[in-house]
């Protein structure tokens, strides 16, 4: 039997070639606000044609946490919320790329392989506080910039959208 975690593991990996491995397991309704929705092609929905979660639903799947320096802050913060491909996972994302889009409608594309090859936090805590809409909140697509100095580029940092409300995943 392979387990939910296994799943989502697996489709992760398995989304660029736009093929699931299993069934994801159907998205509960959002019972709070809603803060993120997911359209395109993803092949898990609760909210007609999205996906839509609330502060809650991305609180229950699997949490990391890393302190990283970034162009926007003097000093190193701690990051936390789910691996950005564990929230593909969980809508069984199946494209190649994926457009933020912040709550200003800030666009930005980027490489599902991002998210695949990097731990890219999909941000709901700042040194284990909320983050607030005046300070990049309430969701911050994150790099772990320390981490992989070639991560430390306008191209990369170009890619960390800050008030994300929503992700299109394209081709």
């Amino acid at each position: 039997m392979v387990s939910r975690r296994q799943c989502m593991v697996a489709a992760a990996t398995l989304a660029v070639l736009g093929s699931a491995p299993c069934r994801a397991k159907p998205l509960e309704r959002p019972t709070g606000k809603v803060i993120l929705t997911i359209s395109g092609r993803i092949g898990v929905r609760n909210a007609g044609t999205r996906a839509e979660f609330d502060m809650d639903m991305l609180a229950a799947l699997p949490q990391r946490t890393f302190s990283t320096k970034t162009p926007w802050y003097p000093e190193a913060h701690q990051f936390t919320g789910p691996l950005l491909r564990d929230v593909l996972a969980a809508v069984g994302a199946q494209g190649q790329n994926l457009r933020a889009i912040a709550i200003n409608d800030y666009k930005v594309d980027l490489p599902v392989a991002d998210a695949r090859k990097f731990d890219l936090v999909l941000a709901r805590l700042m040194d284990g506080k909320p983050m607030p809409l005046r300070d990049k909140g309430p969701l911050f697509i994150v790099y772990p910039f320390d981490a992989d100095e070639s991560l430390r580029n306008e191209r990369y940092y170009s890619r960390s959208a800050w008030q994300l409300k929503a992700l299109d995943v394209l081709e």
